[in-house]
């Protein structure tokens, strides 16, 4: 930690002060030999878990044969089979093509240069607790001033945001929040200049808000109507986190363009924005990529990662968590009253923590003291919300019930100490 300390700059966050020495499924174990269960799944990266074999394997194997040649100077196979398998797999019965990038926010920014592009007008429709990522344009898209904008201003214009359908803390009902959407259109930017509405359908550095069913069905009617691309953000939510392999499938609805990231690699670095062929199509030669984008590694890796998804059905193991997850979550909300709200889609669950159910006061110290107590006892969680006031499951869908029960006991005992 020392030499962290000294080599590092402060601004890249950490949340359990361990350093790791190998890990696997869900576990990791540190340099000092004790073994934590993780939570958190590398930040939602590791849906098939820790070192996978069959993810490590296909890695290991393509790093024998080459590492790198840049897709924008000599084509390899990896590449094209990935886009291909996105294509066949996301959301939409039309054409479909794919982009490989690097991270969710070069993912999410690649989607907006896109949807500029096909329709030629300049504005963006984002949300409020809505996160992008860290760059300049999905910083722009993001919500949370602190940490994440916080004296990194001036921000990218034409950049318009909607309040999320948040039904616990905005005081509306799903029919006034679309009430609130037609307005919007009428309040705070003409239709006809928006190119895409970003939204994540359950937010994820927002706290895990799943947005309501008809108010998805209407904003995506809304874009349709006014030809509007609607841009949905799969990065923490996909690869079956949610119970289905992309949580679009939850709502029946096709999006124009789909951005992937977290688990698509098994946790190498990866992402995509896979989209209508017709709207992908639209930009000139040149103007999409990157030096490292679809890196034959993280592409060997991501297939091997699709095809567990798929063969373990860890979209069923998912919608099972989650059962489990939420029984034992709604329990605890009736035995401690510093747990305000319970939520989630599948395995993507969490609990809001508040000082006060009447007020619904953010209970953020409270949180970050919960979860340094399971750090410490070994159970590794992370938090999430605009209010820093959220814990969030990201658990290995390989996980074991075992594994599962104790880690919410460690959870539990806890909450004890702290809430009574």
């Amino acid at each position: 930690m020392e030499r962290r300390r000294a080599a590092v700059p402060p601004g890249p966050f950490h949340i359990a002060p361990i350093f790791v020495e190998r890990s696997e499924g869900a576990t990791v174990t540190d340099v000092d030999g004790n073994v934590l269960l993780d939570f958190t799944g590398g930040l939602g990266t590791l849906n098939v878990g820790h070192t996978n074999p069959r993810v490590v394997a296909a890695a290991v194997e393509q790093a024998h044969r080459f590492l790198h040649t840049c897709f924008h100077i000599a084509l390899y196979e990896p590449y094209v089979a990935l886009a291909e398998t996105l294509n066949a797999i996301t959301p939409g019965r039309f054409p479909k093509k794919t982009l490989l990038v690097n991270s969710g926010a070069e993912a999410v920014e690649n989607a907006v240069k896109i949807a500029r592009y096909f329709t030629g007008r300049p504005a963006i429709v984002t949300f409020e607790h809505g996160f992008a990522g860290r760059t300049l344009l999905a910083m722009s898209l993001t919500s949370k001033v602190m940490p994440y904008k916080y004296g990194f201003g001036p921000f990218a214009p034409e950049i318009y945001r909607l309040p999320y359908p948040y039904l616990y803390r905005s005081g509306l009902d799903e029919a006034g929040h679309i009430a609130q959407l037609h307005d919007f259109f009428q309040t705070h930017v003409d239709p006809r200049t928006v190119a895409a509405v970003w939204i994540e359908l359950v937010l994820g550095e927002g706290g895990f808000v799943v947005a309501p069913r008809n108010y998805v069905h209407a904003l995506a009617q809304l874009c349709k109507q006014h030809g509007i691309l609607l841009i949905v953000d799969e990065i923490q939510t996909g690869f079956g986190r949610t119970g289905r392999l992309f949580a679009s499938e939850h709502y029946d609805i096709e999006p124009d363009l789909i951005t992937t990231a977290k688990s698509l690699a098994g946790g190498l670095p990866l992402s995509a924005v896979t989209g209508r062929a017709d709207v992908m199509d639209r930009v000139h030669v040149g103007g999409l990529g990157g030096t490292y984008g679809g890196n034959p590694v993280a592409c060997a890796a991501a297939l091997a990662t699709i095809a567990e998804i798929q063969q373990r059905n860890l979209p069923a193991r998912a919608a099972q968590l989650g059962d489990r997850l939420r029984a034992r979550l709604l329990r605890w909300q009736q035995q401690f009253p510093c747990i305000g709200d319970v939520r989630g889609l599948g395995a993507m669950m969490a609990m809001e923590l508040v000082t006060d159910r009447t007020t619904k006061t953010p209970a953020k110290e409270l949180t970050l003291e919960l979860i340094h107590r399971c750090v410490a006892h070994g159970v590794i969680l992370i938090y999430a919300g605009t209010y820093s006031n959220v814990v969030r499951f990201l658990l290995p869908l390989v996980i074991t019930d075992d594994q599962l029960d104790e880690g919410l006991d460690v959870i539990e005992h806890q909450l004890t100490a702290l809430c009574r």
